[in-house]
């Protein structure tokens, strides 16, 4: 069965670094443009990242709130994405999912797929 995985969430004081990553487990050949959002308790799910791919070429955007601070990277070859956090504030604590629309001619795998959440938490 493939499906998203997070990881690397967790409690860091403010000034601190993350790196959280995003697999997608289990075989498929589809291309997938990985991205970033994150959920505070009481406000919209909001984008943070994204990974877009054009051939061999990767664009990434961002945020203005995290410009600066984050990295996001995709490795193709394990179909992981990752997002570097530095500097992290309180005001990035918050559920970070990450999100991939799969294609291609051979996807199995197709369209708009969530994982299930990586906790962020910054202290103050």
């Amino acid at each position: 069965q493939v499906r998203l995985v997070e990881s690397g969430g967790g409690s860091v004081p403010a000034g601190g670094s993350l790196r959280l990553s995003c697999a997608v487990t289990g075989y498929t050949r589809c291309q997938h443009d990985m991205s970033w959002f994150r959920q505070a308790p009481g406000k919209e799910r909001e984008f943070v990242s994204s990974i877009e791919n054009d051939g061999p070429t990767m664009f990434a955007k961002y945020a203005d709130s995290v410009k600066g601070r984050f990295t996001s990277s995709q490795n193709n070859a394990k179909n992981t994405a990752y997002l570097e956090m530095n500097s992290l504030k309180p005001e990035d604590t918050a559920m970070y999912y990450c999100k991939t629309f799969s294609s291609g001619p051979w996807c199995e795998w197709p369209g708009m797929h969530w994982g299930q959440g990586t906790q962020v938490t910054v202290s103050s």
